[in-house]
């Protein structure tokens, strides 16, 4: 992969290997989305020491997800609702060398459906990139915030906000959106990272007649979902971006196919799947579909976590995956094979388990649990939020464990008759997700070995939507929940050594660098608004558990 300019002259270099003890040039720490850093200053030792170094308030104060990323000595952050605001900021001190304020159009936030959020920008050769709910990639210059160019991806009127930064593979910038919820059909799209220029799209659902079609009853691919709204991953030796797919539209799955568990030919591609893509072409090489002709929402988008780990005596180059639907999956980078899967939360119940042979889930007997149209499917688990929803997992180059912010809350289901209608909700059922089971939880921390396929510790949370991951070779894992806790936790043992109150909830990942010689943490706090109205009752205690919020907090050991 190139050097960027800006990060030739800081020395800094973007790897798949763990995020260096003076960068985060990535959203995900880098282009694996491990979350780990070599930073070693911050241990278990003295992390209890950890104090404040500076702040910023961003500007808005509704559903915050940003991860920022250091280029230099610059942090770029992003505010949610357009993105309202994008910072660059002096990473010592806190101080604002830029802000980037678009124009957000009124009303755009019925169209996003799980909240007008952004996750923060890219980075590529002096260029910092940035993805708007108004469907459109800009390239900002680095140094001054000034728009170099301006590209339209996806009309937001039909439901695709774009919330997720792109993932640059050499010179070309990707991208997805949203729209599961509205029946738009999904999409990857490349663009020159020079200009802005659409090189390719990939669809994610196939036209009738393209292979794959008639995987899709009648023309119901036309509303089919299958977006590409959360990060991607690359990988610069194979030269293959990696990206997970949305939930198929509607939910109700008699649409798309048999209202049954056989689902005959009808598994609907290539929606709720993994797609590894030739970043110069678009072409997919490869896929493995985690949840075929989904009835649930468990939505594939799930960030793509690489390692190299032991297979058959061998290391062999692997993607991991906490699926929304209960399963670890383990797959071969290179060809997309199955190397294994287990579920990683105590209850899982439409399916029994993974057939390693046809890599497809071995479901429940006699429809008890996949929901029909006018019949109830009761205590599903996990429910649509699922056992790990977008909240971005770490994996410990130190440890060997990937640490899950995991979820195990149960729902009813049934399916209703609903017609497509542009830029409006097509979900096709009733659904009641708060419901808990013997033996499930609300949310907590899973320390997962992905070899053996088992869990080490586990740290529950009395409410859902435990935030995002970091781990560090100081040994450490820091998170945040929905009631503003920042927690640092001993990676090996969970125990917790040091906690901040944010003063609102923090859904966001952590990151960390270095400068000078000084290890900093930073994570941004801000509660989610619109997933508590999806679990009723339970969503008024996670409205209480904080107010909103929007702010960047940033610490040190001084």
């Amino acid at each position: 992969m190139r050097l960027t300019s800006l990060a030739v002259a800081f020395g800094l270099t973007l790897a798949t290997a763990g995020a260096s003890a003076q960068n985060w040039p990535v959203y995900g720490g880098d282009t694996g989305n491990t979350r780990f850093s070599n930073a070693a200053q911050i241990t278990t030792a003295n992390v209890s020491k950890l104090n404040v170094a500076w702040a910023l308030q961003l500007g808005t104060v509704r559903s915050q997800e940003s991860t920022p990323i250091l280029i230099g000595d610059t942090l770029f952050v992003t505010s949610s609702f357009g993105p309202k605001n994008v910072f660059a900021v002096n990473a010592k001190t806190g101080e604002v060398r830029w802000r980037y304020s678009p124009d957000v159009p009124k009303g755009i936030d019925q169209y996003a459906c799980c909240d007008v959020n952004n996750r923060g920008p890219a980075y590529h050769e002096g260029k910092l990139l940035v993805g708007r709910l108004d469907g459109h990639v800009v390239a900002l210059d680095a140094k001054t915030g000034k728009e170099l160019w301006e590209t339209k991806v996806v009309d937001y009127t039909q439901g695709s906000v774009i919330t997720s930064p792109p993932t640059v593979a050499k010179n070309v910038v990707i991208t997805g959106f949203g729209g599961g919820e509205y029946g738009a059909r999904g999409a990857l799209v490349g663009l020159d990272a020079a200009t802005g220029k659409e090189l390719w799209r990939t669809h994610t659902v196939p036209a009738q007649g393209e292979k794959g079609s008639e995987t899709w009853k009648g023309d119901s691919g036309k509303y089919g979902g299958a977006v590409a709204w959360h990060i991607g991953s690359y990988d610069p030796k194979l030269n293959l971006v990696y990206y997970g797919t949305s939930n198929p539209g509607p939910w109700s799955a008699v649409v798309r196919g048999n209202d049954s568990s056989d689902i005959g030919p009808y598994s609907n591609l290539y929606s709720a799947s993994v797609l590894a893509l030739n970043p110069d072409t678009g072409a997919i090489q490869w896929h493995y579909q985690f949840t075929p002709h989904d009835a649930w929402d468990y939505d594939g988008v799930n960030e793509l976590v690489f390692a190299d780990l032991p297979v058959d005596g061998r290391k062999v180059p692997v993607i991991m995956q906490a699926n929304r639907n209960g399963f670890f999956y383990v797959l071969d980078r290179a060809n997309g094979k199955l190397l294994s899967a287990k579920q990683f939360i105590p209850v899982v119940n439409w399916a029994s388990g993974i057939d390693l042979q046809t890599g497809r889930p071995i479901e429940t007997a006699g429809n008890v649990k996949r929901p029909g149209m006018g019949r109830k499917a009761t205590d599903i688990c996990p429910n649509l939020i699922g056992g790990k929803n977008w909240m971005p997992m770490a994996y410990s180059q130190q440890t060997g464990l990937v640490y899950i912010p995991s979820m195990n809350s149960c729902m009813d289901m049934e399916g209703v008759q609903q017609d497509y209608k542009r830029g409006q909700f097509f979900l096709g059922v009733n659904f009641d997700i708060s419901k808990k089971v013997p033996g499930a939880y609300m949310g907590g921390v899973t320390a997962w070995d992905p070899v053996k396929q088992q869990k080490v510790w586990f740290r529950e949370d009395d409410l859902p939507y435990t935030g995002g991951m970091l781990t560090t070779a100081g040994g450490l894992v820091f998170h945040g929940d929905i009631k503003g806790w920042f927690r640092a936790l001993d990676a090996k043992s969970g125990k917790e050594l040091w906690k901040f109150n944010a003063g609102s909830g923090i859904s966001a990942a952590p990151m960390t660098y270095a400068i000078d010689g000084k290890q900093y943490v930073a994570v941004v706090s801000g509660r989610t608004l619109s997933i508590p109205a999806f679990y009723g009752a339970l969503g008024e205690k996670m409205v209480e558990a904080s107010p909103e919020g929007g702010t960047l907090f940033v610490f040190s050991l001084n």
